[in-house]
């Protein structure tokens, strides 16, 4: 949600008023606190203008070596996105050099919630929930999230098992992530890479079915989409390209073959909720308190959704 614009003075006959100068017309807003400002305060700023005492304040953030929200700015803003590209396709040679799609790594990394039978063949059993009935005829047991297996919940995010899968996702991930890396400081864009992830995985386990293989990083894309479109709006940036690129992408999540909308939706949902957090909060000392309580809100959000699903099952 936005905040209202701060009223700002005005003449008798309603006119907005400079919150500087009385008396002079201002029909421009600072871009960061929203007070009407007259020609002779306005200061260019990335996006817009600002007045005088929100560019002090801004200078006095750059100095401290802090970015616009709080976080600590990032002598290279790529390094935390080139570090979990680099993450995700040491986790995709693993699974090439170890067989591929099938790779005993997919069936014990990606995301099911029930635990499963695996034949010889490589197929999943439906309806088996007991390591008892899996014989040496059968194949061996592998458990799902429901059956103690919470990693997956993470390493699911990491699993790849198509080069167009991992290309499409890391591309994103390489163009959008340094960008918000640089906006948001590298802590807390890591937080909100791997939040975004739980939370599109929380929605897998209550929306997907139950034996159905879930894998990718696209949930955690998706928070960063989010991201985007917070940042976008909180600082007023003309936000038509993003609402393409994201029309774009929810068309393919709802038409494309073997996509996950679970993991998209909880992703985009998790990114939506904590980006909120951490460009909307109260500057001041208190500011990096209240972005550490807000992540830890979000993520026992998630994790609490998922113990209610998998404790109910």
């Amino acid at each position: 949600m936005t905040q209202p614009p701060t009223p700002g003075p005005t003449d008798p006959a309603g006119v907005p008023t400079c919150y500087r100068h009385s008396g002079r017309e201002a029909h421009i807003r600072c871009q960061r606190c929203e007070r009407p400002i007259c020609p002779d305060c306005m200061r260019d700023a990335s996006v817009g203008f600002q007045c005088p005492s929100c560019v002090a304040e801004g200078q006095k953030s750059t100095r401290s070596g802090l970015t616009r929200f709080g976080g600590r700015r990032s002598n290279d803003p790529r390094s935390t996105t080139l570090a979990l590209i680099g993450l995700n396709v040491a986790v995709w040679v693993a699974v090439l050099v170890t067989g591929g799609s099938g790779s005993r790594l997919v069936d014990w990394l990606g995301l099911h919630v029930q635990g499963v039978c695996m034949a010889g063949g490589g197929q999943y059993y439906p309806h088996i929930d007991s390591a008892a009935v899996c014989g040496a005829a059968q194949g061996d047991w592998l458990p799902g999230a429901e059956n103690g297996a919470l990693w997956q919940l993470v390493t699911s995010g990491f699993l790849h098992v198509s080069p167009l899968h991992i290309g499409f996702n890391m591309l994103a991930l390489y163009f959008i992530g340094p960008q918000l890396e640089q906006m948001l400081g590298r802590a807390r864009f890591l937080a909100l890479y791997l939040i975004s992830l739980v939370c599109g995985s929380a929605v897998v386990v209550w929306a997907a079915s139950d034996l159905q293989t879930t894998l990718g990083a696209s949930g955690a894309i998706y928070g960063l989409f989010a991201a985007l479109f917070v940042v976008a709006r909180r600082i007023h940036a003309d936000m038509r390209q993003l609402f393409a690129l994201l029309a774009v992408n929810v068309v393919f999540t709802f038409t494309g073959a073997n996509i996950s909308w679970q993991g998209h939706l909880g992703g985009f949902i998790g990114g939506l909720l904590l980006t909120s957090v951490f460009v909307y909060a109260k500057g001041g000392p208190r500011r990096a308190l209240l972005h550490a309580l807000g992540s830890a809100a979000v993520l026992l959000l998630a994790l609490g959704a998922i113990a209610l699903r998998l404790l109910s099952a």
